[in-house]
């Protein structure tokens, strides 16, 4: 049995990946399938080299893993879940992981591997590994529901403006180690969001679309912007619509979930 035969692929939150992986469980050759995918997707790294998926064991002692992805465009895969999913949000969403790759070797190349990342890599890396990407409508109402949920207000966030998820607001998981603790949820699993507006046409776009959208608008914007952990809004995903089948008024109640915002 694969290492990923437990994954349950109708949970939601791997909607966002779901394309990628049909490509990829159709053969035992996981590897194989994810190389010969990003090849005809014609996949490159920032320095324009063919994006492929090597063996651990064949990243360069002494190298740094982010650096031999920015300098060969390979990127170490272990046979484990979190580098799956991080190959899969790779053939899912390339511009951006292609972009965070090379924030954080430049942030690497200018102050070395150390105790501290430094705040512009460890933004990148928070973004890599935990992110979701919240998609809302720039409308009244998608700037008041950003309004509950900066102000920790989840009852009104999640649960009195649960309707407008999926018409006017989405999630969409991004950071593979939050992938990976999805696959046995837990209610206190928290994401960091990262905030897109869109205009109404998104929300009527296809799946492909609406990805290919946010992998264009998501990789520009981290071009231009100077990333900061100040970006994020946490978001417990147990919460989000139609993502857990408690959810009733007193499922956001539990404080040591949905807290309180700090004063």
């Amino acid at each position: 049995m694969p290492f990923y035969a437990h994954i349950d692929w109708t949970r939601p939150w791997y909607a966002s990946i779901l394309p990628a992986s049909q490509k990829i469980l159709a053969t035992q050759d996981w590897r194989g399938a994810l190389n010969q995918t990003a090849q005809a997707m014609g996949l490159r790294n920032h320095r324009d080299l063919p994006l492929q998926f090597i063996p651990q064991e064949d990243l360069p002692e002494g190298v740094a893993y982010e650096s031999h992805i920015s300098s060969a465009g390979k990127v170490p895969t272990r046979e484990n879940l979190h580098d799956f999913f991080n190959a899969l949000v790779w053939l899912s969403f390339p511009k951006i992981k292609r972009q965070l790759n090379a924030l954080q070797a430049a942030q690497i190349a200018q102050l070395g591997i150390g105790k501290s990342r430094g705040p512009a890599r460890d933004a990148a890396t928070i973004f890599d590994e935990n992110a979701a990407i919240l998609v809302l409508e720039d409308s009244d109402v998608g700037r008041q529901l950003l309004v509950h949920l900066q102000a920790h207000e989840w009852h009104k966030a999640l649960y009195e403006m649960a309707a407008h998820f999926g018409t006017q607001a989405q999630v969409w998981s991004f950071g593979h180690a939050l992938m990976e603790k999805l696959v046995q949820p837990y209610k206190a699993i928290t994401a960091h969001t990262w905030v897109v507006w869109a205009n109404s046409e998104f929300f009527a776009m296809s799946h492909d679309a609406q990805a290919a959208w946010i992998d264009e608008t998501v990789s520009a914007t981290l071009h231009r912007h100077d990333l900061s952990t100040a970006d994020y809004t946490p978001l417990p995903v147990a919460g989000i619509p139609g993502w857990n089948a408690e959810q009733t008024a007193a499922f956001y109640q539990d404080s040591t979930v949905f807290r309180a915002k700090r004063m």
